[in-house]
């Protein structure tokens, strides 16, 4: 049974009789919410799906509801502060939850959203409750092909632009020193930052097997970090690809800093129209704003990139389902991403004629990697405040909704993060057994 008054109860609820059968969320007349309005008893119908950990939500009236099982941990508080919230979820769905988290609407009261959200993970609420009746099925197919359309080159990079060309000094704010907008790899508990990422680049120099001398092509460079990292450490020369105006510039100047101009360039260019062959490939983190139907187009320019005997590395995010990016991360943080799922990126690896010679799954150390993200953010929320007029108070609630829903997900729900080493054609081309694990 679910009370609500003006202080806590130590009630929770029990799961809602909703009608499920055909996979939605019914609004029934003789559930438990029935005094309520539709919006908020929608909601509390969602919540009462929750069957790991607990919830107390107060509403904007004061009243308080209790949901999940009774225990001993500090329940998670979400405070609803305006009574739009519910119609705005009910209509709008997740989109509707996030923005109106961006506009204040509702608060956890720690700050804690990963694991608000990461409530809603554990208990699979999201399959539960999917109501597949709401959308006419002549506008899924729509939308599906809309989201699979190719991506034009100039389409390319303008969803680029949107998320990366913010300004280096925002990103200098919760990054680390190597300007590295990537999965780390953490060795001990109390690895910082800085050497997750240094440690990640180890690896894959590791698993590409660098050579001095050695040409290495990097599609989508982002800051320059894996080869300036690969130049200093193994004396490769390298070219990195990026899109975005503001990395390639700060890019550039670092590897100036360090001496490396004659032996790395970067260029501002679609991967599709770069020229050449390399001895190594990398692209690290890239790879999802290619969208679904350039796959087999990135794969094939991957292999004209790289010489007969040529060895590559790909990282990227992959989805555990064929769900597709959500309307809120489409419209607010990657337009046109498209995370894919492993037997996508294995059948395309095949069919470019790019053998697999190992997968590994980093999905936990992306989720510490976003913690170490987050926690900087909003450590210096002030000073990005301040670098610009339009960082404003939604803006930031945005980027921190980010950041706590992408460790999330990677921490309690689907999203992980693999690194598929391969080679070009059939013949083996690495040293067995394959010994690469990063050490200090």
């Amino acid at each position: 049974m679910v009370r609500h008054d003006t202080s806590e109860e130590n009630t929770f609820a029990q799961p809602a009789t909703a009608k499920l059968g055909n996979g939605s969320l019914a609004l029934s007349s003789s559930d438990r919410f029935s005094n309520l309005p539709n919006g908020e008893r929608y909601l509390y119908q969602l919540f009462s799906l929750i069957e790991a950990g607990n919830l107390t939500v107060t509403n904007p009236e004061g009243r308080v509801f209790h949901f999940g099982l009774a225990s001993s941990e500090e329940p998670l508080r979400m405070n609803i502060h305006n009574p739009n919230t519910y119609n705005r979820i009910l209509t709008f769905g997740a989109l509707g939850f996030c923005e109106a988290y961006m506009d204040s609407w509702w608060d956890e009261e720690n700050n804690n959203l990963v694991e608000l959200i990461g409530l809603l993970y554990r208990s699979n609420v999201s399959n539960k409750a999917r109501n597949k009746v709401t959308i006419p099925l002549a506008l899924k197919v729509i939308t599906q092909r809309l989201r699979t359309l190719p991506i034009l080159i100039q389409n390319s990079r303008k969803n680029v632009q949107h998320h990366y060309d913010l300004g280096n000094d925002f990103y200098r704010h919760f990054l680390d020193p190597t300007m590295t907008y990537s999965c780390g790899y953490r060795l001990r508990e109390a690895d910082s930052l800085e050497q997750m990422q240094l440690q990640k680049y180890e690896l894959i120099c590791r698993k590409l097997a660098l050579q001095p001398g050695e040409s290495v092509i990097d599609i989508g460079c982002g800051w320059g970090g894996m080869l300036i990292y690969a130049a200093e450490r193994y004396g490769i020369s390298g070219t990195g690809v990026t899109l975005s105006v503001e990395q390639a510039k700060l890019a550039q100047e670092l590897i100036e800093q360090r001496g490396l101009s004659d032996r790395i360039k970067i260029i501002i260019a679609d991967y599709r129209e770069v020229q050449g062959q390399f001895n190594k490939f990398v692209s690290i983190g890239m790879f999802e704003h290619v969208g679904k139907r350039n796959f087999s187009t990135f794969m094939q320019k991957t292999s004209e990139l790289l010489t007969p005997n040529g060895v590559g590395l790909l990282h990227t995010i992959v989805t555990q389902s064929n769900e597709r990016n959500g309307a809120w991360v489409d419209k607010y943080i990657f337009p046109g991403g498209y995370a894919p799922q492993l037997h996508e990126l294995t059948q395309e690896l095949w069919a470019a004629k790019l053998s697999i010679a190992h997968c590994e799954n980093l999905k936990p150390h992306y989720a510490e990697t976003m913690k170490r993200w987050s926690y900087n953010f909003m450590s210096n929320r002030a000073k990005i405040a301040s670098l610009d007029q339009t960082y404003d108070e939604r803006f930031l609630r945005m980027w921190y909704l980010y950041l706590q829903s992408f460790e999330a997900s990677f921490r309690y729900g689907g999203l992980h993060v693999y690194q598929m080493l391969f080679y070009k054609g059939k013949q083996w081309r690495l040293d067995t057994p394959l010994t690469f694990t990063a050490k200090d």
